[in-house]
């Protein structure tokens, strides 16, 4: 039995963080639902990027459009749309074997939104309703703007995956966002099954204090405060407060470890994976990464409910000079640059990709 299964089957969730044309064409995503136990995916804008500059998977439905008068974000969210929803087709059995728990794609709402809380509600709004499947997630930065959008659009009925988390802190802000979405619409009357995920980063962690920290810490501290925040995780799953909801028909928001390709060349690269097996969670993995776990990973054992012994890296970290505080609302404000300039990346690809067709018409 392959690594991934055995993981699968000891409680946590393998999804995919990749998705192209030729991923969904070539049968490859559905060889990989079916022998490497993947139950749903993520994406984002760079990944659409490299898949759209280099190769010609998108000519011709960029070439279908010439003339409809769509460029930038609409024609992005229209080739989006297009492979998430074959993407959702293809996990819908899981999707609703589980009760709706797994089985799920993503989606990101532009980036450039991020401040503006009116227009991240609208915009999760339009695109889950243009999707037209059940099993999308609109994808939500977890900062302190983005926490108004977030409830509110979980109050709606929209799915969504909070992103960009980097703390157990900011874990709660946006669990605390979610908790009373929940309990609005059990007050206004309405099914409290929300689908949500809440995606904690891991490895940029290690990147950030590569040069800060001793060596025995090396590659560490991510998982430190991976373990962290799933002990906070499962303390709010066994919360009165959440028992509540749950016994109301409530759908637990579940924790996903989100940044798990090992960027040190010289660890292991299934380090996060083997680190992180813990029930009740997703580990949304790169292909390479997904590859590597299922050909030579292995796990002992899964994560206690407490956490382990993540308090002790992250004590010793901060003996050693970090700021573990401040170093995550960095991280979390760097990945929201990230993101937009891989959003401005993407735009100018898909411009520059269109003119090119149009050109060769």
């Amino acid at each position: 039995m392959k690594a991934t299964t055995r993981l699968h089957e000891a409680g946590q969730s393998i999804w995919l963080d990749n998705i192209t044309r030729d991923l969904l064409t070539s049968g490859t995503l559905a060889r990989y639902i079916d022998e490497l136990a993947v139950t749903g995916l993520t994406s984002n804008p760079t990944i659409f990027d490299q898949a759209i500059e280099s190769t010609g998977a998108y000519d011709e439905a960029i070439r279908a459009r010439i003339g409809e008068d769509l460029e930038g974000e609409d024609l992005f969210f229209e080739l989006a749309l297009e492979d998430l929803r074959a993407a959702a087709a293809a996990f819908q059995p899981i999707h609703e074997r589980t009760g709706g728990v797994d089985g799920w794609v993503s989606l990101e709402v532009s980036p450039l939104l991020a401040d503006d809380a009116e227009s991240t509600i609208a915009a999760a709004k339009d695109l889950f309703a243009r999707a037209e499947v059940p099993n999308l997630f609109i994808k939500i930065p977890g900062t302190s703007e983005g926490l108004a959008a977030i409830e509110e659009c979980i109050f709606a009925g929209i799915p969504v995956n909070v992103t960009l988390l980097f703390s157990r802190e900011q874990y709660l802000a946006q669990a605390e966002a979610d908790l009373r979405a929940i309990e609005r619409r059990l007050e206004a009357g309405l099914d409290p099954a929300v689908g949500s995920v809440a995606s904690v980063f891991v490895s940029r962690w290690d990147a950030a204090v590569r040069d800060e920290i001793p060596a025995e810490l090396e590659n560490r501290l991510g998982i430190a405060v991976a373990k962290r925040t799933y002990a906070a995780y499962r303390e709010l799953l066994d919360s009165p407060r959440w028992q509540r909801l749950a016994a109301a028909g409530g759908q637990p928001q579940r924790l996903l470890f989100a940044s798990t390709g090992t960027k040190d060349p010289q660890a292991s690269d299934v380090l996060y994976v083997t680190a992180l097996a813990a029930r009740q969670t997703i580990n949304t993995m790169p292909e390479k990464t997904l590859l590597a776990f299922a050909d030579h990973g292995s796990f002992d054992e899964l994560l206690s409910p407490d956490g382990g012994h993540g308090e002790q890296t992250i004590a010793a970290a901060a003996q050693a000079g970090v700021d573990v505080d401040a170093l995550a609302l960095r991280l979390q404000q760097e990945g929201a640059e990230a993101f937009e300039r891989s959003w401005h990346g993407l735009l100018e690809c898909i411009a520059r990709k269109t003119d090119v067709l149009v050109a060769a018409k």
